[in-house]
């Protein structure tokens, strides 16, 4: 930890969270019924249809896009993850085999014969196509990282940002923390480490041992924490000039950045007391 950092008690980045749906095609339940041998007025039940299509939706983790197969698929639960090993994914080597971050969000067409290994491939090829032309491999280069390195920022772009407007000023919120040697402190980061999703960070999350810990650890996580889409990364090769250190989302569509500390104080107070009258009224 920096000595020039405010305590870590009172530093509070924001999360946003996101529900999406998982696959395409309707599934209808057939029930057998009764009817006279010669009856004209029922039809035979129909057999269930199987999706056509599996979406994957931007700032999904790994984890999801493998329970979004399984279930895709009509797989027993863990069967995805379960192959990874035989995947064949072609993978950078900083990735060291996890394919987080390279599952690219996108729509997949399924049919009876995909299976795990395929759907699995398809997604890393299309990140591959996405990530490694040149003008990405010329950004990452411009910003003194790798590929890997910029889709790790973009991961945190993509969990963090309130809005697609915010993506430019979180990924500058990042540069700028790594330029000081300041800690990250996103929240984001201790929520993959928990696998939660929640805007509520307590003190004692925050001494998690973990390498995704940013508030305890400098510099990026040691993966992407999520599967970015490409205006996320269109972010991290491209922030938005400015001098910010922090943010929080004080309510919807409003986050504000601040480089001054004390400015930033006052935000997540706010951001505090709109949240306890919301959880007020719910109460009530």
């Amino acid at each position: 930890m920096q000595m020039n950092t405010p305590p870590r008690s009172t530093i509070r980045l924001t999360r946003r969270g996101r529900l999406a749906l998982i696959a395409t095609g309707a599934v209808v339940a057939g029930t057998a019924v009764a009817v006279p041998l010669l009856s004209t007025e029922h039809k035979a039940p129909e057999a269930p249809k199987k999706p056509t299509a599996l979406v994957i939706p931007e700032g999904w983790r790994a984890s999801q896009v493998y329970e979004a197969v399984d279930k895709a698929l009509a797989l027993p639960a863990g069967t995805t993850r379960k192959t990874l090993p035989r995947a064949g994914l072609k993978l950078p080597a900083d990735a060291d085999g996890n394919p987080e971050g390279y599952l690219f969000p996108a729509t997949y067409p399924l049919d009876g014969r995909t299976t795990p290994q395929a759907l699995l491939a398809y997604m890393v090829d299309t990140a591959n196509k996405r990530f490694n032309g040149a003008p990405v491999t010329a950004g990452a280069q411009r910003n003194a990282m790798n590929v890997y390195q910029a889709v790790t920022i973009a991961s945190l772009v993509q969990a963090e940002a309130a809005t697609k407007a915010d993506m430019g000023k979180v990924a500058r919120v990042v540069f700028n923390r790594l330029e000081r040697g300041m800690p990250l402190q996103m929240d984001s980061t201790i929520n993959y480490a928990l696998n939660r999703s929640t805007v509520r960070t307590t003190e004692s999350d925050t001494r998690i041992e973990s390498p995704y810990n940013s508030y305890q650890r400098m510099g990026l996580p040691p993966t992407p924490i999520d599967n970015p889409g490409e205006e996320a990364m269109h972010a991290a090769l491209s922030p938005t000039p400015g001098d910010w250190l922090y943010f929080v989302t004080v309510k919807p569509g409003d986050t504000r950045f601040t480089a001054n500390y004390q400015e930033h104080v006052r935000n997540v107070a706010e951001f505090n007391r709109n949240r306890q009258s919301a959880s007020a009224k719910a109460a009530g």
